[in-house]
């Protein structure tokens, strides 16, 4: 399978990441297991996760993805195959924080969850905009230079600290973000193509972007509101979906879908990786069923037609 290079880091991704925000979470170990397995051996080599996943679940702590994850490295021994994304920063019982003693930590940490001796790509989850930008990445590169973690990259900053990250890089000659993580998809277009995407592009910087099927919405299996609140958890984000817009969006896909003998989600993820910016979108799988229909999104080629019928629908 072809694989993109992530910004100008030395990390080569193929066009999908597995999000690991599931795992321990709704999807139970085993069936976690089974999910990584059919997609490194299908191929795909990126999965994504973070140490806060899943904090939010009653009773859980934070880095039940991870641990999953690591008890799976060490049981299927497929380390050197898979690059490895993890994100720290948001709120494990101190608070959000990007200060250098706190990166160190958390990074420690979420080694020894992931039973590995190294993070492939490091990313910050969430700003605290307080730590000066020159700390974090005076962490970022220490890691790097111990081998820790081999390539920084960021998730929820603003444009204006993304860009006076890159700039302090620069200045200090260190490591700086080579990928940036942000909400993106057929629905959720306005901020990063509006405040992001020309910062990437100019700087080369990777895109890995979360939310790629707008919480389920795209997949085309919710139509009302009514069907959206049904789903636990996601009743609300897929209740704002479902407008006017919304509906003129899943209309231009069912057509599209039509033309390639594909799904709504098959498309919507090959609307993705037919946009310059996009190195590969992040989507996460409960069952089997579900991965096999998103692995088979990348050999999806749209033409310039459908394309432009979903950018019209969606703008």
């Amino acid at each position: 399978m072809d694989k993109r290079r992530l910004g100008q880091s030395e990390l080569h991704i193929a066009p999908l990441m597995l999000g690991g925000n599931v795992f321990g979470w709704n999807v139970d170990e085993s069936t976690s297991f089974a999910l990584l397995d059919a997609f490194v051996d299908a191929g795909f080599n990126a999965i994504d996760t973070a140490d806060s996943y899943s904090r939010w679940v009653p009773g859980h702590t934070g880095g039940e993805s991870e641990t999953v994850i690591g008890k799976w490295l060490k049981q299927s021994g497929k380390r050197d195959k898979v690059v490895i994304a993890s994100k720290f920063g948001e709120d494990m019982g101190e608070g959000r924080s990007l200060k250098k003693d706190y990166v160190t930590r958390a990074c420690e940490a979420s080694l020894k969850r992931l039973q590995t001796d190294r993070i492939d790509l490091y990313q910050t989850h969430f700003d605290d905009e307080v730590t000066p930008v020159e700390e974090t990445m005076q962490a970022y590169a220490q890691l790097i230079a111990q081998g820790k973690v081999r390539v920084a990259g960021a998730s929820n900053l603003s444009p204006a600290r993304l860009e006076v990250s890159l700039a302090a890089s620069r200045r200090l000659g260190i490591p700086r973000y080579e990928s940036l993580q942000p909400l993106y998809n057929l629905s959720d277009r306005k901020e990063f193509e509006f405040e992001y995407e020309s910062i990437c592009r100019r700087e080369n910087i990777g895109v890995i972007n979360y939310y790629s099927l707008a919480a389920g919405f795209l997949t085309g299996k919710y139509r009302t509101p009514d069907e959206g609140l049904k789903h636990p958890g996601r009743g609300g984000r897929l209740k704002r979906y479902l407008d006017t817009r919304g509906l003129r969006i899943l209309k231009a896909l069912d057509e599209v879908a039509a033309r390639h003998d594909a799904t709504p989600a098959q498309v919507s993820i090959a609307w993705l990786l037919a946009k310059p910016a996009i190195t590969a979108p992040i989507a996460s799988a409960t069952n089997l069923r579900q991965l096999n229909e998103i692995m088979m999104a990348p050999r999806v080629t749209l033409s310039k037609d459908d394309i432009a019928a979903l950018d019209a629908a969606s703008a």
